[in-house]
């Protein structure tokens, strides 16, 4: 059975792995104020970013579906490890050496499933390289060579060669320490007559990598005539590789498509090769399957959804590749990125135009795009008969949606213009008042833009998400001021807490009068106080995020950790602001209920009883008053 990890080690792991250098291997960040850092959350839908990261703090929080946590945390989350596993890849990162409480390391038993699944294919990939330039794989070379890729293009992309015999790469990891089960599940191997054997034989190999830079799986290319299998064989939908969530490519051009909001999607491997050997270092290709809306969620995280940010599409020139675009089309509406195509000349594809016409050919290719509304529109219009009223009527009615669809005002009534032109209909206006209607039918709806439909098909109506639900237990009232200032203590009590300590650690639990802002004063509490963290907050942080009662209590922390503080100026003057503020309100409740009690003695009470009652409302009283007049050194 594992150990557990020692929790010395756990801390330092966290301390020397930055949260915003690992959230940034998969998301663009951009400055928010304050110290952080924003992006479009990779948890769930969304237009805006509402997803902060605060690196000071080690911590995440998304303001729109409250996922939030530290390091750890997030890995956990996006890449569906265990704790442990988390730990063991950070670690690894780092150069950290874990030490385990019980039964010593075991590197071997002890890492977790998708750990060991990584190191198998990262070995495997390292074997095909060291292949490929041995005498049999001369084909493989051969076949580089022919499409313009020398061994430097090679080894930039990790290609390698599988040999042909049936288990050299199977013993090889043997050797390493894999056992056959691990061998199968990574989907290097596969059941034999008599054990495991290779899946991959005789083959060129292309790693493909997850957004991070680890390989997952690979692409293998048929070289020769004997060989029954498809020509292109890819591994296996296993733990950690799925076809949908990939894309080839996406480590190298990762940082250049966040640079220049620009993503140019492509058909193959060596289309991604040619182009990126090209100067298009943007360029990515999907891995035996149609590009669909996880491949758009990875992007969208990259390109932020700016007003400047373009997806450009490559496709072949043929039949299929116009089936290709307008597929792409019907999910170009999940975009807000600008999408356009790029039609090949010839029905060559990038690899091809580069070996013919040179690099150059290929950022041409790129550069003379056409907005793929735009070509979506005139293959639609090209299926009719526009000779005859019925048929530009019928026209009309397919491609009315599709403009009425576009997000950009500006560029719809102009594309309903061009509609009518191409239609040959003389009343524009008629056209650009079709277009309009759509369109406000469609946002009555609750929709972002209509679906494109067939020639009288009704429109279906999609329901709008609901809003998330607040993970903090009862709704909070920001509108009330009181909310709003015990918010604030809050966050300075935990963002800033040697500015409010001592005197916060002095506030009862009941004067913050919003019950998950209470959990959060007595988990600050449980956690020794913000005093402790006068000197260490990253660490403060952590352990008041471990005093939580329970999740939900633990999101509102994170979430209060990472939110902007409202001062201009965060000082001593505006926590004590804050903290008279919370205590203010705190005596003056207290003094309307020993008023209401007074009041319910009536008109004889018992002497004692009435003099203790008056004498608290006075000191209360003089208390409030001195709060009011003198500020935070009344406290």
């Amino acid at each position: 059975m594992a150990g557990r990890i020692n929790d010395d080690d756990v801390k330092a792991v966290r301390d020397a792995v930055p949260i915003d250098a690992v959230v940034s291997e998969y998301l663009q960040l951009r400055n928010a104020g304050g110290g952080n850092l924003k992006g479009l959350c990779p948890f769930h839908d969304e237009k805006s970013p509402s997803f902060q990261v605060s690196p000071s703090k080690g911590l995440f929080h998304c303001f729109g579906c409250q996922e939030g946590g530290d390091t750890i945390a997030f890995v956990m989350k996006i890449d569906h490890l265990s704790f442990s596993e988390t730990v063991e890849r950070l670690a690894a990162q780092a150069g950290i050496t874990l030490r385990y409480e019980e039964g010593g390391y075991n590197p071997t038993h002890q890492r977790g499933e998708r750990i060991r699944l990584v190191e198998a294919h990262k070995i495997a990939a390292e074997f095909y390289v060291g292949q490929l330039d041995g005498p049999e794989a001369e084909i493989g070379r051969k076949f580089l060579a022919e499409r313009g890729f020398d061994q430097a293009a090679a080894q930039h992309f990790g290609v390698g060669y599988s040999p042909a015999g049936w288990d050299h790469l199977t013993r090889y990891l043997r050797g390493k320490g894999f056992s056959d089960k691990e061998l199968v599940l990574s989907g290097l191997s596969q059941d034999g007559r008599r054990g495991p054997i290779d899946r991959f034989r005789g083959r060129l190999m292309w790693p493909i990598r997850d957004i991070t830079g680890e390989v997952v799986g690979f692409g293998a290319r048929k070289l020769r005539d004997d060989d029954n299998g498809p020509k292109y064989l890819n591994t296996p939908e296993t733990a950690i590789y799925k076809k949908s969530h990939v894309l080839y490519g996406i480590d190298l051009a990762k940082k250049e498509i966040a640079r220049t909001s620009r993503a140019v999607v492509v058909e193959g491997y060596t289309d991604v090769m040619a182009c990126h050997l090209a100067g298009v270092t943007t360029a990515i290709a999907t891995c035996g399957t149609a590009f669909g809306g996880d491949h758009i969620k990875i992007l969208r995280r990259l390109l932020m959804d700016n007003a400047t940010a373009e997806v450009i599409f490559t496709f072949d020139g043929d039949a299929a590749g116009q089936k290709a675009a307008l597929r792409a089309f019907e999910d170009d509406q999940k975009f807000a990125a600008e999408t356009s195509i790029a039609i090949t000349p010839g029905g060559m594809d990038p690899c091809e135009l580069r070996l013919a016409e040179g690099d150059a050919s290929v950022q041409k290719l790129v550069e003379s795009r056409t907005p793929l509304f735009e070509f979506a529109i005139r293959q639609m219009v090209a299926r009719h008969n526009l000779e005859t009223p019925a048929g530009r009527a019928a026209a009309l009615d397919e491609a009315a949606p599709v403009v009425a669809g576009i997000k950009n005002i500006a560029i719809q009534h102009e594309s309903a213009v061009q509609l009518a032109g191409m239609l040959g209909i003389l009343d524009t206006q008629f056209v650009v008042k079709r277009v309009a209607q759509l369109a406000r039918w469609a946002r009555e709806r609750g929709r972002g833009g209509p679906e494109r439909p067939g020639p009288a098909r009704p429109q279906q109506q999609v329901q709008a998400p609901s809003p998330p639900q607040h993970a903090s237990g009862p709704a909070l009232n920001l509108r009330s001021p009181a909310h709003r200032t015990e918010r604030e203590l809050l966050k300075l009590a935990l963002q800033y807490p040697a500015l409010v300590s001592p005197a916060f650690d002095a506030y009862g639990v009941d004067e913050f009068t919003a019950p998950p802002y209470a959990a959060v004063r007595q988990t600050i509490e449980d956690a020794g106080g913000a005093e402790q963290g006068a000197g260490d907050t990253p660490g403060y942080l952590a352990r008041v995020r471990d005093a939580a009662p329970n999740d939900t209590v633990r999101a509102l922390v994170t979430e209060l950790a990472v939110e902007a503080v409202h001062g201009r100026t965060v000082d001593e003057a505006y926590a004590g602001e804050q903290l008279v503020q919370v205590r203010l309100r705190a005596v003056d409740r207290r003094i309307r209920d020993i008023q209401g009690t007074m009041a319910r003695l009536g008109s004889t009470p018992d002497p004692e009883r009435y003099a203790a009652v008056a004498n608290e409302l006075w000191v209360l009283q003089q208390y409030a008053q001195s709060l009011r007049n003198q500020g935070a050194s009344a406290l």
